[in-house]
């Protein structure tokens, strides 16, 4: 019955938490969607920008996601105070971070294109969509923070319908602005910008007020003083591994963007096409994942490792026979899909290999994506940065540099080398939750 109850609760999780992360995806494919009607240029620069719009989303994660994890512990163990703490301490401070680091966006957004070799012909669009974007990208560190405590306590539903209401607001920002439509400015890129960034800023106001009513009311000044420095301590425990791991894989992949820039506009174009598509593939193995860790997590607070043992085997196999199945589609239908994101047939062609290659990287993408995000809710956390970083530089970045552009294989070539990268780190990571050492990594004594 315990284990029908756990899976129960599993589709109860992954079921919301699915169709918000779908469009949380949606929210960034829709500008390349819009954009594409626009110019295949327009898509290239904004899809260079949202290499380190991410780079920095995933900053802003470094807190929230040590605050999720801790979260999820301390409500099986039932430790109300410290769970108030925990949040109280990340939203401190996110809001500090994303604002030094919105400013920094804002002000060097020039030299940050120039470093990675954006071409001048695409500068115009990269810099307006990065500053706008980046100049209010603090609403997002405060969004990220309240979603996932209210994921880390089973409110799932209400992230869920917030991205959706956001998600409607971009596309009626992107239609009004971008083309000129209701007596607006066709502004391009720029349009797209302001919709992105207005949207999540509405995002972050409605995550506020459902969390104050719906979760945590207050965050009484007796619980910081004195200041609770172990708290602290275990958020940076587990977002300092956690940021480093999602940030060297990111900067890997900034690195190499900057080398397909050098490839062509098409191949930019195609792999930002691509990555859209791709996105919602694996789509459901995140999702699966994130609902199901934080059940791990609250068994893990129970000292219940066997259940979360067999738990975390569950999701993972549904993980890898939908993902593994979509991307089969995707594959077969590559050709077709990116026909009408563009009609040049360098970028179709370059579009459709990849695709296929795709199907093998996918293999060791969904157990990267179950091993990194369940070891971490275990409190295994620096284990997967250690593999992150080796692998993540010398094969996804050494190694397809090597393939795609002294060889001349070009984008596809660059593709095998990130599957390789993807399987050997699934390999590894899969060993060590099958080996059991997570058991003794908890917080909760």
């Amino acid at each position: 019955m315990a284990e029908q109850s756990l899976k129960r609760q599993l589709k109860v999780l992954t079921i919301p938490v699915f169709i918000e992360m779908a469009l949380v995806m949606l929210l960034g494919a829709v500008d390349t969607v819009m954009l594409s009607r626009y110019s295949d240029n327009s898509v290239a620069a904004v899809g260079l920008d949202n290499q380190l719009i991410s780079l920095v989303f995933l900053v802003y994660q470094f807190f929230s996601m040590g605050a999720a994890i801790l979260c999820a512990q301390y409500i099986g163990a039932g430790l109300r105070k410290r769970l108030v703490q925990v949040v109280g301490m990340a939203l401190m401070v996110n809001l500090v971070l994303g604002l030094a680091v919105s400013a920094l966006l804002y002000v060097y957004a020039g030299p940050l294109l120039h470093l990675m070799g954006l071409r001048p012909e695409l500068m115009d669009d990269g810099l307006v969509y990065l500053r706008l974007t980046g100049a209010l990208s603090f609403f997002q560190a405060l969004s990220l923070t309240f979603s996932a405590s209210l994921r880390s306590a089973d409110k799932v539903v209400y992230p869920m319908v917030v991205t959706g209401i956001v998600n409607v607001l971009n596309i009626l920002g992107n239609y009004a602005l971008i083309f000129g439509h209701w007596g607006c400015p066709q502004l391009g890129v720029e349009g797209a910008a302001i919709a992105t960034a207005a949207s999540r800023a509405v995002a972050m106001v409605l995550l506020a007020v459902i969390h104050f009513r719906k979760h945590i009311p207050r965050f009484p000044l007796a619980y910081f003083r004195p200041m609770p420095w172990q708290e602290f301590r275990n958020l940076l425990f587990i977002g300092i591994p956690a940021m480093s791991e999602n940030i060297s894989y990111c900067l890997s992949q900034v690195v190499v963007t900057f080398f397909i820039n050098q490839i062509s506009n098409e191949a930019l174009a195609a792999r930002t096409y691509c990555a859209n598509m791709i996105m919602f593939v694996y789509l459901f193995c995140l999702s699966i994942t994130q609902g199901g860790d934080i059940l791990v997590g609250h068994l893990v607070g129970q000292r219940r490792h066997q259940a979360a043992y067999v738990l975390g085997n569950y999701f993972f196999r549904w993980s890898m026979i939908i993902t593994l199945s979509g991307s089969a589609v995707l594959a077969l239908t590559g050709g077709r899909i990116l026909s009408f994101f563009s009609d040049n047939p360098e970028i179709i062609a370059m579009g459709v290999w990849v695709l296929i290659v795709d199907w093998f990287l996918e293999i060791g993408r969904t157990a990267n994506i179950f091993a990194v995000g369940t070891l971490r809710a275990t409190g295994d956390a620096v284990y997967p940065v250690i593999i992150g970083i080796i692998f993540n530089w010398t094969i996804a970045v050494g190694l397809s540099y090597v393939i795609g552009i002294p060889l001349g294989y070009g984008l596809v070539g660059m593709w095998v080398a990130f599957a390789l990268d993807e399987n050997i780190r699934g390999i590894i990571l899969m060993r060590r939750w099958r080996s059991g050492i997570w058991r003794d990594k908890g917080f909760v004594n």
